[in-house]
């Protein structure tokens, strides 16, 4: 055994950084591969353009980041704290489109319609898991009790 402080998990808003890449990654990979899966288009509203989708992913991501960035503030953080992530990113998805909308010049009601199809259909329920499992791997940074690689003749120690 050695006297050496047990090593920490990478810092929070390491784990957030991480974590939200990982989040923006899986979300929109898995909503292009299950829209081509299902052969439906993720914003099934005609005439709203790329905004309200980019916005949805954007208010998504944000509200992710947001609430990982609290649930990491626990020492350690727990688990659990992937599922209010994964509800954070589906309703800023939502949000995000219904803004999306307006900002893009729709009216409220496609804006709505829109909002609703996501939430409704295949695309909140995939953002959602997205969330939960970039939730996790940003729980598991900081939880995580490891260092950096060393070669053995990095220690300080003059033993073989």
């Amino acid at each position: 055994m050695t006297d050496d402080p047990r090593p920490t998990g990478v810092t929070p808003p390491v784990a957030v950084v991480f974590a939200a890449i990982t989040f923006i990654a899986l979300s929109i990979g898995a909503l292009g591969v299950t829209s081509l899966v299902l052969d439906a288009d993720v914003i099934p509203v005609r005439g709203l353009g790329a905004v309200p989708g980019v916005l949805g992913q954007l208010g998504a991501l944000g509200a992710f980041a947001g609430v990982l960035w609290w649930g990491l503030r626990a020492d350690p953080p727990g688990y659990l704290t992937a599922v209010p992530c994964a509800i954070g990113a589906y309703v800023g998805e939502v949000v995000g489109i219904v803004v999306g909308a307006l900002v893009s010049g729709a009216d409220l009601a496609r804006g709505v319609a829109a909002a609703g199809s996501v939430a409704l259909g295949f695309a909140g329920p995939v953002v959602a898991l997205a969330g939960l499992a970039a939730g996790l791997i940003g729980v598991f940074l900081v939880r995580s009790r490891s260092r950096g690689p060393r070669w053995r003749w990095e220690d300080d120690d003059d033993e073989p």
